[in-house]
C-alpha cells in the first residue's frame, strides 16, 4: 500500500471516504456477510447485528439507476433480517441519493469526516496513570469489550460482535492496531487503528462512562495516531461524533468533509 503525503482537502476527502469503505467492508467480510462490489456499487449486508455494519458504502450511480439500486439494498436487508444503512460521501452519485434514501424510509445523521498532518499531531495533556498498550492476547480483548460496550453505540452488542471479528481477522494482522488504555492496571479506554487507501483510519475510540472528562479520549486517540506515525504514516482520518469532535480539533485534525450515515430498520 502506497502512503498518502498528499495533504490537499480533495486528496485527504478521498482518503476519509475511501478508508471507511475498507473498514466496512473488512469487518462485513468477517461477519460473512453478503458482499457487492462492481462498478456501481460496493455493500457488505447480513454479517452483523449492526445496520450501521450492512451497509452501502460506494455508489457511482446515474439518476435512472439509483432507485433501483437502493431498492436492491433494502431487498438484502430484508432477506438477512437486518436493519442496514447508506454511508453517503461526497463522491457518491447522483447527488441526491439523501433525498432518495429519505424518501424510501431512511433516516440521515451527518459524520464530519476529519482528517490530520500526522507530523503535526498535537500532543494533549498528560494523564496521571495513563498507560496506553497495544490489544495482543484474549484478555486484552475481553478488557477492550468490556470498555466498548460499557458506553459506545449499541452497548454490549456492538462491542461483542466488533470483538468476535477482531479474533476472526487476528490480532496480528498487520492492517489493524488496537489499542487500550488503563490506569492501575484497570481497562478504561479503547481505540483502533485500521491502514488502507494510504492512511491511518482511528476507529472504535471509547471511554468508560464514569472516567470521562479527565482527558482519557484525547490520550488515547493520540496514543493510537502517534503509533500509526510511528509506523511510516503521515495522515490520519476519522469520522467523528459530537461528543467527539473539539476532542479532535485540539489533537490537530480538521474537518474535509462529510458523510451522513442513512439508516434503515424494518418495519414492527
Amino acid at each position: 500500500m502506497e502512503i498518502l503525503k498528499d495533504l490537499s482537502p480533495s486528496a485527504l476527502a478521498v482518503a476519509v471516504e475511501e478508508n471507511e469503505a475498507e473498514f466496512l467492508l473488512a469487518l462485513g467480510r468477517a461477519g460473512g456477510g453478503e458482499e457487492r462490489d462492481d462498478d456501481e456499487i460496493a455493500w457488505t449486508i447480513g454479517g452483523s447485528p449492526i445496520g450501521y455494519h450492512n451497509c452501502v458504502v460506494r455508489a457511482e450511480l446515474t439518476r435512472e439507476r439509483a432507485d433501483d439500486e437502493i431498492a436492491a439494498s433494502i431487498a438484502a436487508f430484508e432477506r438477512f433480517g437486518v436493519a442496514g444503512s447508506w454511508h453517503v460521501g461526497p463522491s457518491m452519485r447522483p447527488s441526491d441519493l439523501g433525498e432518495r434514501l429519505g424518501a424510501r424510509g431512511f433516516q440521515g445523521a451527518p459524520e464530519p469526516g476529519m482528517a490530520v498532518d500526522l507530523h503535526a499531531l498535537a500532543p494533549p495533556p498528560p494523564v496521571a496513570g495513563l498507560r496506553v498498550d497495544r490489544v495482543t492476547s484474549p484478555a486484552d480483548l475481553t478488557d477492550y469489550e468490556r470498555v466498548l460496550g460499557s458506553g459506545f453505540g449499541e452497548g454490549p452488542v456492538e462491542a461483542a460482535w466488533v470483538c468476535a471479528m477482531y479474533a476472526r481477522i487476528r490480532l496480528d494482522n498487520d492492517a489493524w492496531r488496537h489499542h487500550i488504555g488503563r490506569i492501575d492496571d484497570r481497562a478504561v479506554a479503547t481505540a483502533s487503528v485500521f491502514f488502507a487507501a494510504g492512511v491511518a483510519g482511528l476507529y472504535f475510540v471509547s471511554t468508560a462512562p464514569e472516567m470521562r472528562r479527565r482527558g482519557i479520549g484525547a490520550a488515547v486517540s493520540y496514543a493510537a495516531m502517534a503509533d500509526a506515525r510511528d509506523a511510516g504514516y503521515r495522515v490520519g482520518v476519522l469520522g467523528s461524533s459530537p461528543m467527539g469532535h473539539a476532542v479532535y480539533e485540539r489533537l490537530g485534525f480538521r474537518e474535509v468533509c462529510e458523510i451522513t450515515v442513512h439508516e434503515w430498520s424494518p418495519r414492527a
